[in-house]
Formats: structure tokens, C-alpha cells, sequence
């Protein structure tokens, strides 16, 4: 997003660096829409406005509601605002135009089959005749009239282009790669990163693809299993190539318009859990990668873990903002991770910002499989999950019976830290392949130098089963011969009132200064209903997905879902400064715009939230879009 240096210089007039005198804020922020998901390509998830503020939150009211239809499966989308158009998924895949002001709808597309569930992308011309939505729907990119929804015809074939179009082999056999990654603009071109279309053996690669906006014609592609003689292809087997997949940016990625970089964090290779198919590091699995968004080249990558057995994928966006070091101004990217650390780079370059450790993690002692004898450790900044799970951390909430089964479980199970690799026998995975962070659940402040993580806890269980299909058979590389393939079903470790086994608390959120590279606070995110009716609070909602946004007004605001709230923080604190009761979970990341001089935040709500259910919550209300402003008169000055 851009905005005037004017404004942005008064807006730090009013919010004034911790380090002033050396510290100049990013100018690279939007003061009035929230024009592509998560705010902006840099995927920063913070707004420069701060008309509701620390002074005046506390009158926070709901200004409209939008009925988003009866979806079984939640609302997890981010909306986009811009020219004080409001565009949202719902009503069973239909993309829809609301006024942002009141919410009523301006227009309505319906579409057959699943859209991207999270966000969509908005274009426009230089001159700004042609405006567009690229959304993906079924397996085909489309795009359509901002102005009125209708098809672009001119735009690959009928308005739609077939993501499978440049991917290897029968594409028959491939089916449509569908995502909720909606991808990300730059100048004229619409960066992808490709669904891995199967959980299996021989998945479909997840490779990146940028297309023209105007025409869809691919431009460019980026192999993220290397091909022979590509950089990285020595870090997999020679033979059977055509069956190493996965490594999919199935979430978010982020855009650095100034040195024109796309950031894109990949995923595990397949299978999940074991890899004797793929001897090696593997990459550019589980990697930062830094490509020239206009040509798809590498500019740089970082692996963040090497062979990857435990599904520790990269889903969450990596972070930009500039920081301060030796009186240097450093532009910087701040990668959180399901384990719960933080990678942090010069953006130009992938230099560490702090010295990044190799450290020997145990063997496996799994047939054919060969685990990395080291894994990379952050040395700063400190975790922000907790990283083991010991028999005295069972769950207090549980009852007597639960609680022996799960200390058998620690005597018949491998338990031996972050990188214990997954066992036929059984390993305690902590703090889970869904565990540390996830999609949409941090945050950065550019004013304040500041990084935000929501956290949860979900330790998991992951005992591999060998796998006789002929299909895993064929994808080994000695077609099935001596070595058997392996597969985990997931175990999240649930107990019998539907709790986790480990105690609380079960998500936080986390501060941090990172100039300095430290902790500035920690608190629990929420609480879960059935124990608060208990007299039982401070055990953060159980393993929520609801996102974080944080404002120049000193606020985060963020949804849970054992407890349905959505509540404004003090960025300073981590104090809830005000809280709303919600008719359903939230699950999705707030939209911050302001609209005729008013501002609003605007929330997805909808279904019970991952994990909750069998809290004996009430049956969650219709899915719907709620947003919240001032009253009319309300004085805006104040702390902020």
C-alpha cells in the first residue's frame, strides 16, 4: 500500500519511536483502504489509522452486520476496501460488492464449485479505467469487473485460466489445483504459488507462476523441485523426479514493491512424515524463497528445516518492516514458524540479522528413512511456543483416567524434543505440525519496530503405519522393493471433554521489540467458555486461527473461537481494552479502512472454530460480516 510522506510524518508526530532521533518509519502504508489481503502486499497486517484509539475504544460499536449466508465451514475471509467498495466471499462461493459504509450490497457474482475462502486480489490500470478481482475458483484463476462483476473475456480463455496450464506430464491426471492462497500483485502480474493437489506420494509440485493481469498469459515459473541441472537438484534423488511433490505456499506470501522481491514460504515435501523416497536436504522445501517478482529468478533462500519429517511447513506470511542495528537501518524480514522461532533477514540479501545455529537433532530409527543430523536454530530472537511437552505438563482440566493414558504415552513414545523424528512406535510432536503460528496470525508495527505473534499449543502424535498401496510402492525409489513406505494419521492428542492434553495456556500472543531482538510481553489469547463458567481463566483459546491487526492508534485488535470474542489489545501491554461477545467463532483476519472520515474494523464471522467443538458451546449463528466504528460526534484525540 502507499500514502503521502506528509501524512505518514504525522501520523509519527503523534506516535512517536521508542528510538526517536535514529529510527524512520516505513512510508510503504495506506491510510484509507485495505486494498489486498492482509492490508497490503508487504502482508503486514497493520493500519496507520488511529481516529479509534487506547483513548476512545471503549465506545467501539457495531455500525453494520452482512448476512454471509449459512456455510457449514466457517468464514475466514479477509476482506478487501477500496474506493469505499467493500468485496467478501459468501453466500456459498459468490463474491459480492457492499457499500463499506453501511454494508448494503451493490452487486452480487455467483460462482460454481469453491472460491479461495481467505482472500482475492484487486487491480487496476495506471489510469484507472480497468479495475479488476482475480480470485481463484475451481482450479481457474478468473477475473472479472470491480465495477460490476461481470467476466473479463479478454483475459485468458472466457475470463479464466487453468492453473495446471505449465506443470509436467498428462495434466488429466493432475486434479484442478484449487487454493485459498490468493496469490499476490505486482505491477502487472499475479504471483501464484500452486496447490500440491494431492496428499500423497506422488503430488503435484507446488510450483510458482506469475501471470499477466490483463491477459492471464504465464510469464514466468519457478520449479520448487528443481529440475536436473537447476540450483538445488543435487539435494534430491536422481531417480524418480516425476514423483517428488508438495513444497506448496499453500498460505500467504509478501511482496517488497520497492526492490521488487516476492517472499514466498514453502512447505514440506511429500509424504509428510516420512521421506525414504527423497534422500536429502530437499530443496526448496521449507525455505524462504526471495525470487525477482518480475522475472521469477532466484535472488535468494533460506531452508528452515532440512528434510522435513513433521509437516513444519512455513504458513504464515514473512514480515517487513525496517529496523535498527549499530545505528544502521536495516530492511528486514521477520519469518515466524510452527516451531515457534523467528528467522530474521536483511530482505536484500537473506544475511541473518542474529546468528543462526546448526545444531545435531536426533536420528530416526525408521526402515529407509535418513533424517538431517543437524537443524537450524535461531539464536534471537527467543521462541514464542513452547517447544516440549514432559508428563508435568498434562492437563490439569482433564480427568484422573485421561491423564494416565496420556503418562503411558510418554513411557511408550519417543519424546526427545522439537526434532524427535516420527517413529512406528509412536513420537511426541510439540508444539505440533498445527501448533507454533499459522496463516493470518501475526503482525508488524512500522512505527513501533514491532512484531506481534499469535501462538497455540497443540501437541500431536505422529505414528507411522507402513503403506502397501501400489501407488506409495511405485513412488519409492526401488519401486517397492525391500524398503515400505510409511503414512501417519494425525492425532491431535484430545481428550475425553474434548481438551487438549497439554495445559493450558493453549495460545498467546507475543510482542516483540525488534530492534533489540527481545520479548516485550506475552499473554493468553482468550479463554475457553466452559472453564471460565468455572471460575478458570488465563488458558488462552483453545488452538484459534483468528488473525491479528494492529493500527497506529496503539490497538491490535483479534478474534478467538472457544470463547467467541473479538477484543482490542493495548500494543503496549497485551491489556484488553475492550471486548464484544460474537455470535459464532472468528477464524479470519480483521479489515481496517476508513470510509467518508469514519473508520471501521470489519470482522469474519461464522461456525464453531477449530477445535471447540464438544465445549458445549450454543449452535453458532450464520456466517456474517461485522463491522464496528465510533459513534457519530466521538471525540478522537487522546493516547494513541
Amino acid at each position: 500500500m502507499t500514502c503521502g510522506l506528509a501524512l505518514m510524518v504525522a501520523a509519527c508526530a503523534q506516535n512517536p519511536s521508542p528510538r526517536a532521533g535514529v529510527s524512520t518509519p516505513d512510508t510503504s502504508f495506506d491510510f484509507v483502504g485495505w486494498d489486498s489481503y492482509l492490508g497490503g502486499g508487504d502482508s503486514s497486517q497493520f493500519s496507520s489509522l488511529d481516529q479509534i484509539n487506547r483513548a476512545n475504544v471503549t465506545k467501539l460499536q457495531v455500525a453494520w452486520i452482512y448476512p454471509a449466508g449459512t456455510g457449514t465451514g466457517g468464514n475466514r475471509f479477509n476482506p478487501l476496501v477500496v474506493d469505499g467498495v467493500m468485496y467478501v466471499v459468501a453466500h456459498d462461493s459468490a463474491v459480492v460488492a457492499l457499500d463499506a459504509a453501511t454494508g448494503k450490497e451493490l452487486w452480487r457474482r455467483t460462482n460454481k464449485g469453491r472460491v479461495g475462502a481467505r482472500g482475492m486480489n484487486f487491480w487496476k490500470s495506471a489510469d484507472g479505467r480497468d479495475r479488476r478481482l482475480l480470485f481463484i475458483n475451481d482450479g481457474m484463476l478468473r477475473a472479472i469487473s470491480a465495477d460490476t462483476g461481470e467476466p473479463i473475456e479478454a483475459f485468458g480463455q472466457a475470463g479464466k485460466v487453468d492453473l495446471r496450464t505449465g506443470l509436467q506430464g498428462d495434466l488429466t491426471k493432475i486434479r484442478p489445483l484449487q487454493t485459498d492462497n490468493p496469490g499476490r500483485i505486482f505491477e502487472n502480474l499475479l504471483i501464484i504459488s500452486l496447490p500440491a493437489g494431492a496428499y500423497d506420494y506422488a503430488s503435484a509440485p507446488g510450483d510458482i507462476h506469475a501471470y499477466d493481469v490483463r491477459t492471464g498469459a504465464l510469464v514466468w515459473q519457478f520449479h520448487v523441485v528443481p529440475r536436473l541441472g537447476e540450483f538445488g537438484s543435487e539435494t534430491w534423488p536422481e531417480k524418480g523426479r516425476e514423483n517428488f511433490g508438495g513444497i506448496h505456499n499453500w498460505s500467504e506470501s509478501t511482496i517488497d514493491k520497492d526492490l521488487g522481491i516476492v517472499y514466498i514460504p514453502t512447505g514440506t515435501a511429500r509424504y509428510d512424515f516420512y521421506g525414504g523416497n527423497r534422500a536429502g536436504d530437499n530443496l526448496f522445501a521449507n525455505s524462504i524463497l526471495a525470487l525477482d517478482a518480475r522475472t521469477g529468478k532466484r535472488v535468494w533462500h533460506y531452508q528452515t528445516i532440512h528434510h522435513d519429517l513433521w509437516d513444519y511447513d512455513l504458513p504464515t506470511a514473512p514480515k517487513l518492516l525496517t529496523i535498527h542495528r549499530d545505528g544502521k537501518a536495516i530492511p528486514a524480514l521477520v519469518q515466524p514458524s510452527k516451531q515457534g522461532f523467528l528467522f530474521v533477514f536483511d530482505r536484500r540479501d537473506g544475511k541473518p540479522i542474529w546468528p543462526i545455529e546448526e545444531r545435531p537433532v536426533p536420528a530416526s530409527d525408521v526402515p529407509g528413512e535418513k533424517a538431517s543430523p543437524t537443524q537450524p536454530f535461531p539464536t534471537l530472537p527467543l521462541p514464542f511456543a513452547r517447544q516440549s511437552f514432559t508428563e508435568a505438563d498434562i492437563n490439569p482440566h482433564i480427568s484422573e483416567a485421561d491423564k494416565a493414558k496420556v503418562r503411558e504415552i510418554f513411557r511408550t513414545h519417543r519424546n526427545e524434543g522439537l526434532f524427535t523424528p516420527p517413529t512406528i512406535r509412536g513420537t511426541i510432536q510439540m508444539p505440533g505440525h498445527n501448533g507454533g503460528t499459522n496463516y493470518g496470525l501475526s503482525s508488524v508495527d512500522p512505527l513501533r519496530q514491532r512484531f506481534y505473534v499469535a501462538a497455540k499449543s497443540l501437541p500431536t502424535i505422529i505414528k507411522l503405519t507402513a503403506d502397501k498401496r501400489e501407488q506409495a510402492l511405485a513412488a519409492m525409489p526401488n519401486g517397492g522393493g525391500d524398503v515400505i513406505p510409511y503414512r501417519a494419521p494425525v492425532d491431535f492428542m484430545m481428550q475425553s471433554n474434548s481438551l487438549s492434553a497439554v495445559g493450558p495456556p493453549w495460545s498467546t500472543i507475543t510482542a516483540y521489540d525488534m530492534n533489540e531482538g527481545r520479548i516485550l510481553w506475552q499473554v493468553p489469547d482468550g479463554e475457553v467458555t466452559m472453564l471460565e463458567q468455572k471460575g478458570i481463566t488465563g488458558v488462552g483459546s483453545h488452538a484459534p486461527r483468528g488473525g491479528l491487526v494492529t493500527t497506529a492508534g496503539g490497538l491490535m485488535f483479534v478474534g478467538t473461537s472457544s470463547d467467541r470474542k473479538f477484543r482490542a489489545r493495548d500494543v503496549d501491554s497485551g491489556k484488553v481494552l475492550w471486548e464484544i461477545d460474537l455470535p459464532a467463532a472468528s477464524e479470519g483476519v480483521p479489515a481496517i479502512y476508513e470510509v467518508g472520515g469514519r473508520q471501521f474494523v470489519v470482522i469474519p464471522v461464522g461456525g464453531n472454530g477449530a477445535f471447540s467443538d464438544g465445549f458445549g458451546m450454543p449452535k453458532p449463528g450464520p456466517n456474517q460480516f461485522m463491522a464496528f466504528a465510533l459513534p457519530a460526534g466521538t471525540k478522537t484525540g487522546g493516547k494513541r
